[in-house]
């Protein structure tokens, strides 16, 4: 080999070597385990956020679903990487029981204004005259929303182990409601279906719900259905005696929740590309309903909820676009 083809084939090789180098991502070599809860509805944020840790290198296993207070134990322990849907102030207390910030990474909002509450069917609202829960003090009234015929009130509540149960329960105690509301409780998205057959078969219902949530698409607060205010603030826990009322005067016996990621703090730290990612991720609350709504409509697989997720990237390229080169350029500075 003369000394001109030697001097190509090094340069050739040093530009290859430097290109490989530059191409070297934040992430590589580095494994993810995401978690979410039970809740099939969460998925489509948490795979957002995982498409975008994929951009940047990291291996992401497939998300694990466990209960909310598991998923928090097993963050803090270094057990699972992140969770997409911390609900403050809602999971204060599991937050906190779990070890907080000295356990937790958590900077940034990604998702806003979640609502939460009671409500029940306008026809109902309107005909009696119902507009606070502690109305259903009355039995006549409790019993117009009574599914099981036992005298009380059927009030379709979250799974057993969520925070808002446990409200609910506070709330319904506090109100004197215990002789004539009863929740049900037990996996959401099924009571909730048939909250949903009731409502279409014309007899009147009583709900929780939040959003981001299919069922506020379905049954449109305002003109399907309307809130419940409640007659004072009742918070158990770490929230206790938390004012629950809006700047408006309206008390709907929950604040507005803010959707945080989460990650344990420890690999957070020795991750900054990820750790700015978290930070500054932001998702509309009515794209979250809109994506729900597509599930509730049939479009329920994980193969859905990817293709779901393509076509949000689609439309905001430019934002998840600028996000993984934010959060890449953590890493190098």
């Amino acid at each position: 080999m003369n000394k001109k083809n030697s001097l190509t084939l090094f340069l050739t090789t040093f530009l290859i070597s430097t290109a490989a180098s530059a191409a070297v991502l934040p992430g590589e070599g580095i494994r993810v385990q995401p978690v979410q809860s039970t809740l099939p509805e969460e998925s489509f944020q948490t795979e957002l956020v995982n498409r975008a840790l994929e951009k940047l290198g990291y291996q992401v296993n497939a998300t694990e679903e466990v209960e909310y207070n598991v998923a928090y134990t097993a963050i803090a322990a270094g057990d699972a990487t992140y969770m997409a849907v911390n609900w403050e102030p809602l999971q204060k207390n599991m937050y906190q029981a779990a070890g907080g910030d000295d356990k937790f990474f958590r900077k940034g909002t990604y998702i806003s204004g979640a609502a939460q509450g009671y409500l029940i069917d306008k026809k109902t609202a309107d005909e009696y005259h119902i507009t606070d829960i502690s109305q259903l003090k009355d039995p006549k009234l409790a019993r117009l929303f009574d599914a099981n015929n036992d005298g009380q009130a059927d009030l379709a509540g979250c799974n057993p182990g969520w925070v808002c149960g446990q409200v609910i329960n506070a709330q319904i105690e506090a109100y004197g409601l215990s002789d004539s509301v009863r929740q049900n409780q037990g996996n959401y998205s099924a009571i909730i279906a048939d909250t949903l057959t009731r409502y279409k078969t014309g007899k009147p219902v009583l709900y929780f719900t939040w959003t981001p949530y299919w069922v506020s698409d379905e049954l449109k607060p305002g003109k399907d259905v309307v809130w419940l205010t409640v007659p004072f603030s009742v918070t158990p826990g770490t929230q206790k005696n938390e004012d629950t009322a809006l700047a408006n005067g309206k008390n709907y016996g929950f604040k507005p929740n803010n959707e945080h990621i989460v990650a344990n703090k420890a690999w957070a730290q020795q991750n900054p590309a990820a750790a700015k990612l978290f930070s500054i991720v932001k998702l509309p609350l009515a794209d979250v309903n809109a994506q729900n709504q597509r599930m509730h409509a049939g479009e329920s697989s994980a193969a859905d909820v990817q293709r779901h997720v393509d076509g949000w990237i689609q439309a905001h390229q430019q934002i998840f676009d600028g996000w993984v080169r934010e959060a890449a350029a953590a890493a190098r500075s």
